[in-house]
């Protein structure tokens, strides 16, 4: 079986005082025997080749980052198919989207029907929120700051490790790195 392309996507890296540097991510996932490894911008995304089941190399990942971070990372894996889907995905209309900010949360397994119901009754006038798959599309009408929700509720709300990036991340992932 030939290697496959993935984005870790890795949450609670670079924010609340956990600094870590892409040169050390990058040499941390060499070291897990990962190849072809490079990072993304400095929140905490890592492209790279592997073989092998995508939850097996989360967990890999996990311990890896765990034991030299001195902390839990939760990792959550997309292919380049899956980045170009979550990138091209319509949660809400054009007209809805002006003048707007528009996050992608990438959960580490699809939410039940219930927990979906749960994340939703979180929205406001200035936050949407849409679930497609594994992915949360957060739409907020004013800046997060502003929000009365936060990642963390939506997390757990949907009761699964979530990390969020803006969009425009995510459409200049599914560029840089196009499925194969």
């Amino acid at each position: 079986m030939g290697a496959t392309q993935y984005v870790a996507f890795l949450r609670a890296v670079n924010v609340g005082g956990r600094i870590v540097t892409m040169t050390e991510l990058k040499a941390i996932f060499q070291t897990l025997g990962l190849r072809d490894v490079s990072t993304f911008i400095a929140s905490g995304n890592v492209i790279f080749s592997a073989s092998g089941a995508a939850a097996a190399l989360e967990s890999k990942i996990e311990r890896g980052l765990e034991t030299r971070l001195k902390y839990a990372v939760p990792t959550m894996l997309r292919t380049a198919a899956d980045i170009a889907g979550a990138a091209d995905y319509e949660a809400f209309s054009a007209a809805a989207l002006e003048g707007t900010s528009l996050y992608v949360g990438f959960m580490k397994r699809a939410a039940s029907p219930s927990a979906i119901k749960t994340a939703r009754a979180l929205q406001t006038d200035i936050d949407e929120l849409r679930v497609h798959g594994r992915e949360v599309y957060w739409l907020a009408r004013k800046s997060i700051a502003e929000s009365t929700i936060t990642g963390a509720r939506i997390e757990k709300a949907l009761q699964t490790p979530v990390t969020f990036r803006n969009i425009n991340t995510v459409r200049r992932l599914a560029a840089k790195y196009p499925a194969r």
